[in-house]
């Protein structure tokens, strides 16, 4: 298998995000696998915005670190990223259009014209005046690279893991999203507003994340499937609410997508380091579900089990991605599975505080105790259930000793670092319920490797608390710099640790 590895870059309104989307949207429809990731600053002009897009002939999840183009819009981009350039790397350079820069890319890269014509139609913004731009720039080039013959067959999406979430929740009969635009989180709150006409439901931006998640009870007591959508510092307000969610026995599905923190962090980059957040925050105990993704079809999937919990056990719903996998784009050749989801909600009095059997607000001890029991037994049912998921995953050499663990969005670059390392891969999907069978798992391997996007180990030390199972500080590849894992640097590191 052969990657070429391609970086688009410029300040922020160039449009480097326009010319990698053709290019990626035109190989996919060609029966290649893409992947690209974007990187760019809390900015609306200016700075330097990058992403690099990574052309594979079998599936492909992550990027490397070995760039072979280089498309800059800027100068900067050169100074920033000419280190990373392979030996016989291309830099394509100058003051042309973003369009004259498309030319040229497809003709180096041996792609018909007509390719890009038809993909400048459907993009129906200034074709004749981007056709005539592309055309010079295709003529004024070489040819240079060969790419392998496409072995895909079937047909593939091409999207992001926040248009996956946001395709989940539709499919799971949603009937009201509520908003406060937070990154990364905000691109669901969009794409579903584009669709809520055409899947008859309704989008609302409120004013704050207290009124967002408060709204989503208000609509959830009426019968409404609700769904709100934030990120760290978002979810922090909401966390009275969530715990009046958990006493009330209303469904909410909340979906958390990460950036770095504390406090505003580093805004438009990725991290995995709200873990402990999702599971404990809210006062008091009470029952929730807990789901990470990390691909498309999990994004799918995870969404639609989140609304089934909900709905079945009356229960807050998390589900939990980040930066990285919210706004990548993956090629992706199979149907998600969806359930189907009854209405089970009906309207009634609810209170904030424990209640008797006539919904009236009660201190006595024996009331206290039972309302306590109940949510708390509710959880073991919830437990059970989720048996009949697929609550992890493994991956690799079956027979391994050696086992890789890990949650999220980090799956695309270990998939691809494995590829011929003898190892083992296991990924938790759910995290409450922890699905505790992975001790087996964990006892059967010698050599226990983390991986995770934070530079605690949030994942590590739940399983520590839940199988007794540690792992040594040596054994943790942890990355906290707000970047995602590139496939090529992370399989030196787990080459390190291999026995």
């Amino acid at each position: 298998m052969k990657k070429i590895n391609i970086l688009f870059g410029g300040e922020a309104g160039q449009g480097p995000n326009i010319l990698t989307h053709i290019l990626g949207e035109s190989l996919v429809k060609q029966g290649y696998y893409i992947f690209y990731s974007r990187d760019y600053q809390s900015l609306i002009r200016g700075g330097h915005n990058f992403n690099v897009l990574t052309i594979s002939d079998e599936p492909v999840y992550s990027n490397e670190k070995k760039i072979d183009m280089i498309i800059a819009l800027d100068e900067n981009t050169i100074k920033i990223h000419e280190k990373n350039l392979g030996k016989n790397g291309i830099i394509l350079r100058g003051k042309d259009k973003n369009m004259y820069f498309a030319g040229r890319m497809f003709k180096i890269l041996g792609l018909d014209f007509k390719i890009l014509e038809k993909e400048l139609k459907e993009l129906k913004k200034r074709f004749d005046e981007n056709l005539k731009e592309a055309r010079k720039g295709y003529e004024n080039a070489e040819k240079q690279f060969k790419l392998d013959a496409p072995l895909r067959k079937k047909s593939a999406k091409f999207e992001n893991g926040n248009q996956a979430i946001a395709k989940g929740a539709i499919q799971s009969g949603l009937d009201l999203y509520y908003a406060y635009p937070m990154t990364p989180a905000t691109s669901v709150l969009r794409e579903l507003a584009e669709k809520q006409t055409e899947k008859n439901f309704l989008t609302f931006e409120l004013e704050n994340e207290i009124a967002v998640i408060n709204a989503a009870i208000g609509s959830a007591i009426t019968g409404a499937r609700a769904m709100v959508g934030t990120s760290g510092g978002g979810f922090d307000l909401m966390a009275e609410s969530l715990s009046l969610a958990g006493m009330i026995n209303i469904p909410l599905v909340i979906f958390l997508s990460q950036r770095p923190g504390p406090a505003t962090g580093v805004p438009t980059y990725t991290a995995q380091g709200d873990l402990n957040t999702a599971r404990c925050t809210g006062h008091g105990e009470f029952p929730r579900l807990l789901v990470a993704p990390g691909d498309l079809n999990e994004s799918e999937e995870l969404t639609n089990q989140a609304f089934y919990f909900a709905e079945k056990y009356k229960i807050p719903s998390i589900i939990i991605n980040d930066k990285h996998l919210g706004e990548s784009y993956y090629t992706e050749t199979e149907d998600s599975k969806m359930i189907k989801i009854k209405k089970s909600t009906p309207l009634a009095r609810h209170s904030g505080n424990e209640t008797d059997e006539n919904t009236a607000s009660s201190c006595k001890q024996e009331i206290v105790e039972k309302r306590v029991k109940e949510r708390m037994e509710k959880m073991e049912e919830i437990r059970k259930e989720s048996k009949k998921f697929k609550t992890y995953k493994i991956y690799g050499n079956a027979e391994s000793r050696n086992l890789i663990v890990f949650w999220g969005s980090t799956k695309g670059a270990i998939l691809d670092s494995i590829k011929d390392l003898d190892c083992k891969a296991l990924q938790i999907l759910y995290l409450k319920p922890f699905p505790v069978k992975v001790k087996n798992e964990l006892k059967k391997a010698s050599n226990l490797i983390l991986i995770e996007n934070n530079e605690t180990g949030q994942l590590g030390d739940l399983i520590a608390e839940k199988t007794g199972v540690f792992f040594k500080e040596t054994n943790k590849i942890l990355k906290y710099n707000g970047r995602p894992f590139l496939s090529d640097e992370l399989k030196k590191e787990i080459e390190k640790r291999l026995e």
